[in-house]
């Protein structure tokens, strides 16, 4: 699971708890001359800001620990035309065409044709293809057909005309459809599923697929196309001599050679899984990888890398390829491992049902990192904060790692950006609130949704897994349980009596005011006038809030204010909130435990799919005056090596992009590894 980066947007980013020992307080001074002088935004296009960000204590790492996460890197990226096709099944076509226009036109650069076209290009890339990386909306190109034409006759750039006019015409005009009516797989354009697959024919091939052991059930489906052939359905396993075989051969071969610097033998152990897993596509070995990589604790670096969140599927199942090299930052590590230390003393406090709490909480650990580098589905729009591994047996019977990415968020915060707290917020208390201890909130808030809320809770015996029984709602109600646990424990004085806050009551109104604030309006700005929410962390915190908003109305708990034409919510009660908010994760967590679909869909599809159409206008409308991207993504730094006289490899040195196409072009160059048509 991971928190995704809308959160950097609507949350503020990590706060810094107390001062390091007199080493690392000089190594921070050094930090911040630097810091001073980066320069964090690289290109700002359509409604997309795209950043750097920086690898503290990079110089401090010895050589064998700087090519254990060069070797890493390159196996994340060698993977990265896998997501490109998982996301559409012509996007490496289209990619290929777009860039050899962008590369080899000469015409006129100054028309606004050709500016739309490279808006295009930009936001393309951006979303790993032609469907919006956060919407999944079909990107509309701002330029012509005609025009488009006249690029591919000037460029001598070859595009089958049928998948020219898709860029134009309705066709997968969804990347993943969660509308009911459309049909999950028929609606999705996503590229998981053959031609002329329908959903309950994918859920009949996986219901009868038993795992040896039903109590440790495998992910099926998680790394595998499903196709029609000969009238019946089978899956196009991704492995080496398989499907995406070839990116796969090079991500072992990289993966192979860290091996050979890993810093433990647990740590090598781990990645000797992951090959294998890799090599055969056996799922069993995937879990056993999951187990070996959870108990690696020890060392600087760690790193994920697979096929591991199901967002994108409609239904599920399959998991998108993504990669995250990371080196600890042991400073802000240690001062939030307060909060796994006490993962039994949460569940124990719960409001959930007795019979849904775990009785021994296994193996919860946090950290902060530092960001090397990210692919695929982690780039270049990233998470924050990740707690994997998503097998909720694994995680109860051997815990999980959750970490999140403090250097990724210290850029958003450096980036900084236009404040649209005043525009939105009721009144100068909460003004106050916020401006004071919002960053801290959303901290812990990060903190507690991925080491507790993620961690809590256990299915009944006999239940099947959440892509199961609650099928294409499983994520949304995964996330927003995740939230509602940090957000019942966010105003709670257990925060204090931990040393994590000075004055818990002021934290705590804080996180409840930015995050109603948020579920509720200022989320909508990634909308379209009309549109549904369709992407699951959006879905979630529209409907945690506006839930917890209805059934607060007979006590005023959040009151609607409309001032001078301007929508409010002010929150009159947070005790009261509060309490309404452990009402919700108890029901949420009832609705997993239980596989309950129809109480799910009820749920998500009363409070979370429809937007209030005079809200969403108002919203567009008091946010049309900030000059600031509703979404922001990242460049990673290279790793260079660097070689003496002999050819021998002396260090690694960081370089920073120039730019943002630069990176782009670069990357297509290096880790074009698939043929066009997979």
């Amino acid at each position: 699971m991971k928190l995704n980066t809308m959160a950097c947007i609507v949350m503020a980013s990590a706060m810094i708890l107390s001062c390091g020992d007199k080493k690392e307080t000089e190594k921070g001074k050094e930090g911040v001359t630097e810091t001073e002088q980066f320069e964090y935004s690289v290109d700002h296009f359509g409604d997309i800001e795209v950043l750097r960000y920086q690898i503290p204590g990079w110089d401090n790492l010895t050589l064998k620990e700087k090519e254990l996460v060069y070797y890493l890197s390159q196996a994340g990226y060698a993977g990265r035309d896998i997501i490109w096709d998982q996301n559409y099944k012509h996007n490496l076509t289209i990619r290929k065409a777009l860039e050899s226009i962008y590369e080899n036109y000469k015409g006129d650069k100054e028309s606004e044709d050709w500016k739309e076209f490279v808006t295009y290009v930009k936001r393309v890339w951006f979303s790993n293809g032609i469907h919006h990386h956060y919407s999944n909306d079909k990107i509309k190109p701002g330029f012509s057909q005609a025009y488009f034409s006249i690029l591919l006759k000037e460029t001598n750039t070859t595009l089958d005309q049928n998948i020219s006019n898709i860029l134009f015409n309705d066709v997968d005009n969804k990347k993943v459809n969660l509308d009911l009516a459309k049909g999950l797989v028929k609606g999705s354009a996503v590229n998981f599923y053959g031609e002329g697959i329908t959903e309950d024919e994918v859920e009949a091939f996986y219901n009868a697929m038993k795992s040896p052991d039903p109590d440790r059930p495998l992910s099926t489906g998680l790394n595998s196309k499903v196709v029609k052939e000969n009238g019946k359905l089978v899956e196009k396993v991704w492995k080496s001599g398989g499907m995406y075989g070839a990116a796969i051969d090079q991500i072992i071969f990289w993966l192979e050679k860290a091996v050979t610097v890993a810093e433990n033998q647990e740590q090598a152990d781990a990645l000797k899984l992951l090959i294998k897993y890799y090599q055969t596509g056996d799922l069993k070995t995937w879990d056993d990888y999951n187990i070996a990589w959870v108990k690696a604790t020890k060392g600087n670096i760690d790193y994920n890398n697979g096929f591991i969140e199901v967002y994108a599927d409609p239904l599920g199942h399959k998991g998108s390829y993504e990669s995250v090299v990371q080196i600890n930052d042991f400073d802000m590590s240690k001062k939030m491992a307060v909060v796994s230390k006490e993962a039994q003393w949460f569940e124990d406090n719960s409001p959930l049902m007795d019979a849904h709490k775990k009785k021994n909480v296994t193996g919860v650990s946090y950290k902060t990192v530092i960001v090397a580098s990210e692919a695929g589905d982690a780039s270049p729009s990233t998470p924050i904060g990740v707690n994997l591994p998503n097998a909720d047996w694994i995680r109860a019977e051997h815990g999980s790692k959750s970490i999140s990415l403090g250097n990724i968020i210290d850029s958003y915060n450096h980036a900084g950006g236009s404040d649209k707290l005043k525009e939105f917020a009721h009144d100068e208390e909460e003004i106050q609130l916020e401006e004071k201890y919002g960053e801290l909130a959303d901290k812990l808030h990060t903190t507690l949704h991925e080491v507790i809320g993620h961690a809590s809770g256990q299915i009944n015996k006999g239940v099947g897994q959440p892509k199961e029984t609650l099928k294409s709602y499983a994520s949304t109600l995964e996330e927003g349980r995740a939230d509602l646990v940090g957000l019942f424990y966010l105003y709670n004085p257990k925060l204090q009596e931990l040393g994590l806050v000075d004055d818990w009551k002021s934290v705590g109104k804080a996180a409840y005011d930015g995050y109603i604030r948020n579920g509720l309006m200022t989320q909508l700005v990634r909308l379209e006038q009309g549109a549904d929410i369709e992407e699951a962390h959006m879905r979630n915190r529209q409907w945690v809030s506006a839930w917890v908003f209805e059934k607060g109305k007979k006590d005023n708990v959040i009151e609607k204010v409309v001032r001078d034409g301007k929508t409010y919510y002010n929150i009159t009660n947070y005790e009261k909130l509060h309490d309404l908010f452990g009402q919700l994760l108890r029901e949420t967590q009832r609705i997993k435990s239980e596989g309950d679909y129809n109480a799910a869909k009820a749920l998500v599809e009363t409070y979370g799919v429809k937007v209030d159409q005079a809200i969403h206008k108002e919203v567009l409308a008091r946010n049309a005056k900030f000059d600031s991207a509703p979404y922001r993504g990242f460049v990673n730094p290279y790793i260079v090596p660097v070689k003496n006289d002999k050819g021998e490899v002396t260090d690694y040195k960081i370089e920073q992009p120039k730019s943002f196409e630069e990176q782009m072009l670069r990357y297509a160059k290096e880790y074009s590894f698939l043929p066009l048509v997979n």
